[in-house]
């Protein structure tokens, strides 16, 4: 599509099949970000590779704007139904932007609590820098399930990060609806040299920004 930014995918993935070298309770493992994880959940097995995905994407990549997306949590679908999304992210202005790119392309998305420091402590371990799932599965665990993702590049970290749990909005019964594609296209067209997606992109030259900030901003921007 044309795209002006340095844009990079990133697809995490691993055969969920059980072997001799399966996770299992109580084992500790170092991820890439270095930190160290107790497994407490083994179906909370997604959220490791997505960790290690977001720390590979900050410590070789270079990028300054991280967005993850996945079939996260169950808890998706109750947090904000079967037609939104579920957002999670640093930045108040990203946020905004992934509402309304939503909206301008039909692949809906709705915001969830961002708050690392009430949230992050349902991760508490005794033996590791923390556990892979919450303590108690009523307080936000969709929220939460994208704060294990997040600690990997850091709180801290100055850089853009955007979490999209899409584990509703990706089927309608036994099909798959295709959900995400035509929201990544509408969010980062802005970078591209499409007009009809600078036209659908929040962030795009379509009246929120002028045209030479946006190619000032483009230069500086990594996209992954």
């Amino acid at each position: 599509q044309g795209f002006k930014d340095n844009l990079h995918a990133v697809f995490c993935l691993a055969e969920n099949a059980v072997g001799p070298h399966a996770t299992r309770p109580d084992d500790i493992h170092v991820l890439y970000s270095g930190k160290t994880v107790e497994i407490n959940n083994t179906d909370a097995e997604g959220r490791l590779i997505l960790a290690d995905g977001v720390a590979y994407a900050c410590k070789d990549l270079g990028a300054d704007i991280i967005l993850d997306m996945a079939t996260l949590t169950g808890a998706q679908g109750i947090a904000t139904g079967k037609y939104h999304a579920a957002v999670l992210t640093n930045n108040e202005e990203w946020e905004k932007a992934c509402v309304k790119a939503g909206r301008n392309c039909g692949d809906l998305v709705h915001p969830l609590v961002y708050c690392p420091e009430l949230h992050f402590s349902e991760f508490t371990s005794a033996v590791a820098d923390m556990k892979n799932s919450v303590a108690d599965r009523d307080n936000t665990p969709s929220s939460c399930a994208g704060l294990f993702i997040a600690s990997h590049i850091g709180f801290d970290w100055p850089g853009v990060w955007v979490h999209i749990d899409i584990a509703a909005p990706v089927h309608a019964g036994e099909r798959a609806t295709g959900y995400g594609v035509a929201l990544l296209l509408s969010l980062f067209g802005g970078a591209s040299e499409d007009p009809l997606l600078n036209l659908v992109s929040p962030l795009g030259c379509n009246g929120d920004s002028p045209p030479e900030e946006m190619e000032r901003d483009s230069k500086r921007r990594r996209l992954v």
